[in-house]
C-alpha cells in the first residue's frame, strides 16, 4: 500500500512538474478574437499562426497542444516547434469540430504552404490547399510552383488525416533529414502542374531518409489525380556522395490514376534513384498490401497504352537492393509493373495485372545471383511471351533463366480471367474510431454489398458514404440494417475526364447515431463543405 502511495505521489509531482497546456490560434481577420504576434496564446488573447508556429521550447514543448480555431489562414508558414521532451510531442491540431484550411494562395517567397522544421511533432486534422484562381501552366507568367508540405528538417514527425489539394506543385516532401517521420491516413490529390515542355509535374509524396535506426512509415494515405507520380521513393541527384533513400515502409497506402490530369499516366509507386556513383542505392524499402490502379477497361480485357504502377530501379549503375514488395495489388496496363534496374527483392503474394513485366537480361541475373524470391504471385497478361526487354525484345517464361519460378506457386493467367473480391481493403481512420476507408473493385461496374459486421457497431446507426474524389457531397445516407450488410453504388463518374471509371472506387463511411450530429469525423474535417 505504501508503495502505490508513494507512486501515486511521484505521478502527481510529476504532473505537477511537468503540466500538459493549451494554446489557442485564430485566424488574423477572425471577427471575434483575432490572432495577433501580440497574443499569449489564451482563448481570450489567441497567437497569430506564424507567431504560434515560431513559439520556442521554453514556451511550448512535449505534452503542450495547439489548438487551431476554424476558418482561413492565408500564408505560407514555416513551423519552428520542437519537442525538447523525450519521447513526448507537440500536437497542433483543427480545434474539436472547426475546420482549418491553410491557404497558400498569396504573394510569398516561401514555395510551401507549410515548411516544417522542428522535431517530435504532431499535425493532424487540417486542410492545406490553394483557394481562388490560381495558374497550373509553367508557360504562365503568374505561375509559382508551390508545394503543400515540405518537412525539411526535425526528426520524429507524425502527419495525420491532413487533406492535401490542389497546390500547383508536389503535394507533400518529406526529406533526407527528417527520420522516424509517421504520415498516415492523409488525403492528397490533384496536385501539381504542366510544365514548360507540356508535361505533368508535381508529386503525390517524395520520400526519402538517410536513417540507419529509424524507419519512416507511409501508411493508410489515399493519394490520387497528382499530374506526375503517385509517390516517389526516389532522390534525382546523380552525383550523390552518401545512402539517403533507405529504411522506408509503405503499407496499406491507395494510390490510383497518378499523372491522369496532365493526360499521361505515370508511376503510382516508383523506388530507385538516379545516382550514377552507385553510391546512394534505393535499399531496405518494402512495400506491403498497397492498391495501385490505373483507368482500365477490365470488362473488355484492356492492356493496350502506358499505365505504370509500380517502377523498380531506374539506373543500372544504382540497382536497388532488398526490396521487399508482399500482398499488393497492381493494376494498370502494358507496363503495370516495372523492374528495371533491380539487384534483390522479395516479391511474394502480389496480383498484377499488366501486359508484360518489363525489366532486362542484367536485371534478372541480378536477381538470381541474390537469390531473390518470388513465390505466391498471380500475373495476369494476355502474352505468350510475358517478358519484355528494352528495344522490343520479349521472352516466354521457360525461354530465359528468371526467378518466376512456378515450383514456388507463381501463376500466369490470360486477362479474361482477371477479377479479384469486389471488396479490397475496409479500413478505420486514424483517431476517427467510427469512419472507415472502403475500397472496392467491381469488374463489371455493379454494386458492392459490404458487411460491417466485424465493426462492432451498435444499434439503429445511421451511416453517410462520400467518394473520396467528391468530398463534399454524400453519396448515399441511411440507417445500418440488422444484418449490418450496406450497398455502394459504384456508377458515380460515369467516364468524366480526370475521374475513376466505375469499375473502382474508394469511399468514407461514416457512422453516427440516427439523431442528427455535428461532430462526425468528416464533418469535423470537412464541416464547413456540408
Amino acid at each position: 500500500m505504501k508503495k502505490i502511495l508513494l507512486f501515486i505521489l511521484g505521478m502527481l509531482l510529476w504532473t505537477l512538474a511537468f503540466p500538459q497546456r493549451e494554446f489557442h490560434v485564430f485566424p488574423e481577420n477572425h471577427k471575434h478574437t483575432p490572432g495577433t504576434q501580440a497574443g499569449d496564446g489564451s482563448l481570450q488573447n489567441p497567437w497569430d499562426l506564424q507567431t504560434a508556429f515560431n513559439q520556442k521550447p521554453a514556451a511550448v514543448t512535449g505534452g503542450d497542444t495547439l489548438w487551431l480555431h476554424g476558418g482561413i489562414y492565408s500564408g505560407r508558414f514555416i513551423s519552428q516547434l520542437n519537442s525538447t521532451e523525450t519521447g513526448k510531442y507537440i500536437t497542433v491540431s483543427a480545434y474539436k469540430n472547426e475546420k482549418v484550411v491553410l491557404n497558400g494562395n498569396v504573394s510569398s517567397e516561401l514555395k510551401a504552404v507549410l515548411q516544417v522544421k522542428g522535431k517530435q511533432v504532431i499535425y493532424k486534422n487540417f486542410e492545406i490547399t490553394f483557394l481562388g484562381e490560381f495558374s497550373r501552366n509553367a508557360k504562365d507568367k503568374s505561375f509559382e510552383k508551390v508545394a503543400g508540405i515540405n518537412h525539411t528538417n526535425g526528426m520524429n514527425c507524425q502527419f495525420i488525416n491532413l487533406q492535401i489539394h490542389d497546390v500547383p506543385g508536389l503535394g507533400f516532401g518529406s526529406w533526407n533529414s527528417t527520420a522516424g517521420t509517421v504520415i498516415e491516413s492523409c488525403f492528397i490529390y490533384n496536385n501539381g502542374f504542366i510544365d514548360a515542355n507540356g508535361k505533368g509535374g508535381g508529386e503525390g509524396m517524395y520520400i526519402q531518409n538517410s536513417s540507419d535506426t529509424q524507419t519512416r512509415i507511409i501508411k493508410n494515405n489515399t493519394i490520387f489525380n497528382t499530374y506526375y507520380k503517385g509517390i516517389e521513393v526516389w532522390s534525382a541527384n546523380r552525383d550523390a556522395r552518401r545512402e539517403y533513400v533507405k529504411n522506408i515502409t509503405l503499407e496499406n497506402n491507395v494510390i490510383f490514376n497518378s499523372g491522369l490530369p496532365s493526360g499521361y499516366t505515370v508511376d503510382n509507386i516508383i523506388v530507385g534513384s538516379d545516382d550514377r556513383n552507385g553510391i546512394n542505392i534505393a535499399r531496405n524499402i518494402t512495400l506491403n498490401n498497397n492498391i495501385l490502379y490505373h483507368n482500365t477497361d477490365f470488362s473488355k480485357n484492356e492492356v493496350n497504352g502506358n499505365a505504370p504502377s509500380l517502377t523498380l530501379g531506374f539506373t543500372k549503375n544504382a540497382p536497388v537492393e532488398n526490396i521487399h514488395v508482399d500482398h499488393n495489388l497492381i493494376l494498370g496496363r502494358n507496363n503495370a509493373l516495372r523492374l528495371l534496374h533491380v539487384k534483390s527483392v522479395h516479391f511474394s503474394n502480389n496480383t498484377v495485372y499488366s501486359g508484360y513485366i518489363h525489366t532486362q537480361k542484367q536485371t534478372l541475373q541480378h536477381m538470381l545471383d541474390s537469390k531473390s524470391t518470388f513465390k505466391n504471385n498471380l500475373f495476369y497478361t494476355k502474352n505468350a511471351k510475358p517478358i519484355l526487354f528494352p528495344k522490343g525484345e520479349k521472352h516466354g517464361i521457360k525461354a530465359i533463366a528468371h526467378p518466376f519460378d512456378s515450383s514456388a506457386n507463381n501463376r500466369f493467367e490470360h486477362l479474361k480471367a482477371f477479377d479479384v473480391n469486389p471488396i479490397l481493403d475496409v479500413s478505420s481512420t486514424a483517431f476517427a474510431p467510427h469512419a472507415y476507408r472502403v475500397v472496392l473493385f467491381s469488374k463489371k461496374e455493379e454494386n458492392v454489398t459490404v458487411t460491417f459486421s466485424k465493426q462492432n457497431l451498435a444499434e439503429n446507426l445511421r451511416y453517410v458514404i462520400r467518394d473520396v474524389e467528391n468530398l463534399s457531397e454524400s453519396v448515399k445516407t441511411g440507417t445500418v440494417p440488422s444484418d449490418k450488410k450496406i450497398v455502394f453504388p459504384m456508377k458515380l463518374n460515369q467516364r468524366k475526364a480526370n475521374k475513376t471509371l466505375d469499375n473502382f472506387g474508394v469511399f468514407i463511411i461514416e457512422f453516427h447515431k440516427a439523431e442528427p450530429q455535428k461532430t462526425g469525423f468528416f464533418t469535423k474535417l470537412f464541416g464547413w463543405m456540408f
